[in-house]
C-alpha cells in the first residue's frame, strides 16, 4: 500500500499501517513532530517566546493567546488546530493522524488524551497493527476535566463541559454538563449558572 492510498484510507475510516516500504514520508513526519515536542517540553519554561514559538511549528495553526503546559504529546501535530484563548495544561496526549480541531475558549486541564485513532475488534485484524482514524472536534468554550479522554469521531458541542476522568464515546451535545464511563449527559447548562455557587464533588446532577 502506497502512501497516498494510505493517507485516503486515514480520511475515509478505513483500515490502515502507516509503517512499511513506501511510507517514509508518513515516518519522517511523525518523527519531527517527536523531535519538535520533545524540544518544547525541555525547553526553559520562562522563554515564553521561544516555546510560543515552537507551537506554531508543531500544530497546524494556533490562535491568539494560546498557553500549553509542557510535557505535551502528538502523533503529528500539523494536523491539529487551535483556536483563541486556548488553555492545556500538563500532560496532553493527541493522536492526530488526523484532524483535531480546538476551537477558542477552550480549556484542557491535566492528562488529557484526545485520540482519532483505534483498532478493529477482531484480534485476527488487530495482528497487523491496522488501525482506523475519525476526526475529533472540540467546540468553543468547552472545558475537559482532568483524565479525561475523548475518543475517534467525537464532537463535544460549544459550551459543554466533561467531568473528570470521563471517557467520552459519543458526540456530547452544546451547553451540557457530561461525566462517567462511558460519558453522559448529567444537566443542562442553564441561566442559573450565571451565578456562582460552589458546589461539592458529586453535586453536579
Amino acid at each position: 500500500m502506497d502512501e497516498q492510498e494510505v493517507r485516503r484510507r486515514m480520511r475515509a475510516q478505513e483500515l490502515y499501517d502507516d509503517e512499511g516500504p513506501g511510507l517514509e514520508a508518513l515516518v519522517a513526519e511523525r518523527q519531527r513532530a517527536k523531535h519538535l515536542t520533545w524540544r518544547f517540553n525541555m525547553s526553559d519554561p520562562t522563554d515564553v517566546p521561544a516555546r510560543q514559538a515552537l507551537l506554531r511549528e508543531i500544530f497546524g495553526s494556533v490562535g491568539e493567546r494560546v498557553w500549553v503546559e509542557a510535557p505535551l504529546q502528538v502523533s503529528y501535530g500539523d494536523n491539529v488546530t487551535l483556536g483563541d484563548d486556548v488553555f492545556v495544561n500538563v500532560g496532553l496526549t493527541l493522536v492526530d493522524d488526523i484532524e483535531v480541531t480546538i476551537g477558542s475558549r477552550v480549556m484542557i486541564a491535566p492528562n488529557v488524551t484526545i485520540t482519532v485513532t483505534g483498532h478493529p475488534v477482531h484480534p485476527e485484524l488487530r495482528a497487523g497493527m491496522a488501525q482506523f482514524s475519525a476526526p475529533v472536534v472540540i467546540e468553543d468554550d468547552v472545558w475537559l476535566g482532568a483524565h479525561v479522554v475523548v475518543l475517534p469521531g467525537v464532537t463535544i458541542g460549544a459550551g459543554s463541559i466533561v467531568g473528570a476522568g470521563s471517557v467520552v464515546t459519543k458526540d456530547v451535545p452544546p451547553n451540557v454538563v457530561v461525566g462517567g464511563v462511558p460519558a453522559r449527559v448529567l444537566r443542562s447548562i442553564t441561566d442559573e449558572d450565571r451565578v456562582f455557587t460552589y458546589r461539592a464533588p458529586g453535586a453536579l446532577a
